[in-house]
């Protein structure tokens, strides 16, 4: 089986078009590559992170993207790695600084100003969250822990809450969504559950509304069902649609209005796809494009997310 990642969304900056960026992936990638959100098209090339990496997390402000943690050349070697980028400017990532736990299949979301990344893996599914301050490099915090321990989740957020989605515990695989106030620290709360029960799905945001989907359900057989919720309330998910192909550990991002679904791996098949869906509608996803390749346990940022 191809393991599997947590994924964010992330952020904007009036003076430049929402770019979307993926980053990492199996195994072992160093790869970073973007898109303009509000178009259509393939990836294109941004630059190369400071270490190949599967299954990191991912946070964003207006102006700079964040990738953290994941494996390197294998599952046993996991790193506590955070590197920083300038969205709006391609080139080669930047050390941060390091999270409080080397993990992988983690998950990560944030406002403008504080990322937050949740859960993962290194030898036991863990709850853990830390937090950095995006614009100034150093190490992580600690903030809390999720309601469960967990890896292979997704994420997403407004400027005030952050949310994790679905995934891996000790046993089993869930449907629960937890959710933290950003600018605070302490454990997480419970929000609700989505429909199914799924890991390696991803998520993204506007600032109302998060909508999450994709996974799998334990036997590899990718998931098309997209869910939403209404990030300032509590409930249960509801369904959105669909995926244009089911699948799992996919990446994810988003503009303040559109939200974009990338990679991951179905049945017998890894997927270059790239899928998009107006968060603020429902509906089935529609053609975006293409990654440079096939793709998958990665993670997705931008410069115009819900948490700005």
């Amino acid at each position: 089986m191809v393991p599997i990642l947590g994924t964010i969304a992330s952020s904007f900056d009036n003076t430049v078009a929402a770019r979307g960026i993926f980053t990492g992936g199996y195994l072992s990638l160093n790869i970073i590559e973007y898109i303009t959100i509000g178009t259509l098209g393939n990836a294109t090339d941004f630059g190369d992170l400071t270490l190949a990496r599967s299954s990191p997390a991912t946070c964003a402000s207006t102006t700079r993207g964040v990738c953290a943690m994941g494996y390197a050349s294998s599952i046993s070697s996991v790193t506590n790695t955070i590197d920083y980028i300038t969205i709006a400017t391609a080139g080669n990532a930047i050390d941060f600084g390091d999270s409080t736990q080397a993990r992988y299949s983690v998950s990560g979301c944030g406002s403008s100003t504080r990322g937050i990344f949740g859960g993962g893996f290194t030898g036991g599914r863990v709850a853990t969250i830390d937090y950095i301050t995006i614009g100034t490099v150093g190490n992580a915090t600690t903030f809390g822990d999720l309601t469960v321990a967990r890896e292979n989740h997704a994420s997403a957020s407004s400027s005030t809450r952050g949310l994790w989605m679905m995934g891996l515990p000790q046993s089993g695989i869930t449907n629960i969504i937890d959710y933290v106030t950003i600018a605070s620290t302490g454990n997480a709360i419970d929000f609700g559950d989505a429909t199914y029960s799924a890991r390696g799905q991803a998520g993204c945001s506007s600032a109302t509304r998060a909508v999450f989907g994709g996974g799998d359900n334990g036997n590899d057989v990718g998931i098309a069902t997209l869910n939403y919720v209404t990030i300032a309330s509590t409930g249960n998910a509801t369904n959105f649609g669909d995926l244009t192909v089911g699948r799992s550990a996919i990446a994810s991002t988003s503009s303040s209005t559109r939200g974009v679904f990338a990679g991951g791996f179905g049945v017998s098949s890894n997927y270059d796809i790239i899928d998009y869906v107006t968060i603020a509608t429902t509906g089935n996803a529609t053609d975006f494009g293409d990654l440079s390749a096939t793709r998958t346990s990665f993670a997705g940022l931008s410069n115009d997310h819900g948490g700005l």
